[in-house]
């Protein structure tokens, strides 16, 4: 799960760089988003794409509950509890979930998490049942893959659906402290990893398939096919923003350091040559030949913190000052930031709570992108909305002029409502994908002058499912490209 503490100073330009002014935005506010729901131990919180709008908490100890994503929800059911399977403790538990993107059809839910004799780490698969739609079948588990883990701590956790349809799974270096047995830049070892893989099928001895453009697919030097990004510490929390389709990896650092960072196949992000921006093992003068570095650092000490929370890039309509900033946070120093990354510009870094005064173990997100902050003490909260701010389209900065709304209904049936806004004359073309990327149907094409524009979509000949709705815009002045993305569920 989280933790773990080590390195000193760095390159005084990329120290330059990196740490640009952070001020305090005080308006910045949370609530209860559930007043009358306490979990034990809270580490995930997921909603499937499905018709029927639910909150689902992982856990810790081994159960998964639910309940309706309405403030005045209460009495959660629980929906899985594998608590007699589970070595829990410290970083050690059931500590994270995901649903398949066909999880409508199929009812396939995904778990990360450890086990004993020997101590390891399982990601299986479970299934809902036929009768019950608030109760999975224990039986029904289907182990995908075990790796063992020779520590009580860097367990990862995270597992997700990438826009790709491949499941991405957060693999910790191993633990103890300073990765001893090296296994961060170990190619063949599944520790200090982010991994992908295919569950729709099975290949010889193992239980999914090997994503034909994984980074040592069909290698022969023995390294991990599995293997899609290497060098981590311990990344606990990860999420894609599906606006990019950018894998944000926030990893734990050991003594100095915590980072941020963009995660690309292929990449090696330096554990343990470097933890973040620093020298590590040797702790100077290291080779950084082909490493990547992170965008983001913040130092162990009381106006950072100790212990980094990943969380998502915020595409939410509640809160337009957030839009397009990646929300992050310290379980130590219960402090949450906002981030805006360009490539090329100074990073945009914000307090927007100094302190919560209780620690934040993760962030979720529910169907229509709200955000919600995990107290490990048990209470979920949210972001308090802004004035006036549901219908607001994101207030164009950075170089931005075009705005793709998340469409509303959503999910929806027989058709939804798209919103999209320009700040100068563009022209626009809308196009639907499927979750594999394959181009399903053009809904919308041509030249708008600035403003704000809403058409229907009722899409014929379409299966139940989620579909990637994207914008791409071309400005007239200049022939500035611009690209928006939302995901949108189809209810046949």
């Amino acid at each position: 799960m989280k933790r773990s503490l080590l390195a000193v100073f760095g390159v005084a330009m990329v120290f330059a760089i990196v740490f640009m002014v952070t001020p305090v935005q005080s308006q910045t506010l949370i609530k209860n988003a559930f007043p009358n729901i306490t979990i034990p131990s809270p580490v995930d919180l997921q909603s499937p794409f499905d018709e029927t709008n639910r909150i689902f908490v992982v856990s810790q100890p081994g159960k998964i509950y639910v309940f309706p994503n309405n403030s005045s929800a209460s009495n959660p059911k629980v929906f899985l509890d594998i608590t007699d399977r589970v070595l829990s403790g410290g970083e050690q538990g059931l500590l994270g979930l995901a649903f398949h993107p066909n999880f409508i059809k199929n009812g396939y839910f995904y778990v990360n998490y450890t086990a004993n004799n020997p101590r390891r780490t399982i990601i299986s698969r479970f299934q809902v049942s036929n009768t019950n739609g608030d109760s999975a079948v224990k039986a029904s588990e289907f182990i995908l893959m075990t790796y063992n883990q020779p520590f009580s701590n860097h367990n990862g956790g995270q597992v997700s659906f990438g826009p790709d349809g491949y499941l991405y799974i957060a693999a910790g270096d191993g633990g103890s402290g300073g990765d001893p047995q090296g296994n961060g830049q170990n190619k063949a070892a599944l520790l200090g990893k982010i991994l992908r893989i295919d569950v729709n099928g099975t290949s010889g001895n193992k239980n999914y398939l090997i994503p034909p453009d994984n980074p040592f697919a069909g290698n022969t030097q023995g390294w991990a096919e599995e293997v899609y990004a290497y060098g981590m510490r311990n990344p606990w929390r990860f999420s894609f923003d599906l606006a990019t389709n950018k894998l944000w990896v926030a990893d734990v650092g050991q003594n100095m350091w915590e980072e941020i960072n963009i995660v690309e196949k292929g990449g090696n992000y330096g554990w343990k040559i470097m933890e973040s921006f620093h020298c590590y093992s040797p702790s100077t003068g290291c080779d950084t030949t082909g490493l990547k570095l992170p965008i983001w650092e913040y130092a162990h000490n009381s106006a950072g913190g100790y212990s980094i929370t990943g969380g998502f890039v915020y595409r939410g309509n509640k809160n337009p000052k957030l839009y397009g900033k990646y929300i992050y946070a310290d379980y130590v120093s219960k402090r949450i930031w906002s981030l805006k990354y360009t490539p090329g510009q100074p990073v945009q870094n914000e307090v927007l709570i100094n302190t919560t005064g209780f620690s934040i173990v993760s962030f979720g997100e529910d169907n229509f992108k709200n955000l919600y902050i995990l107290d490990y003490t048990g209470k979920i909260w949210t972001f308090e909305p802004e004035v006036d701010a549901i219908d607001v389209i994101p207030q164009f900065t950075g170089g931005n002029f075009a705005a793709l709304k998340q469409n509303y209904p959503n999910p929806f049936n027989p058709s939804t409502s798209i919103t999209f806004a320009l700040a100068k004359e563009s022209n626009i073309k809308i196009e639907v994908y499927d979750i594999f990327g394959s181009l399903v149907e053009e809904i919308k094409k041509g030249a708008y002058n600035a403003g704000e524009f809403v058409f229907g979509w009722e899409p014929k000949g379409l299966s139940s499912g989620t579909y990637l709705v994207r914008m791409t815009a071309t400005a007239v002045d200049g022939g500035q490209v611009q690209s928006e993305t939302i995901k949108a569920l189809f209810m046949k």
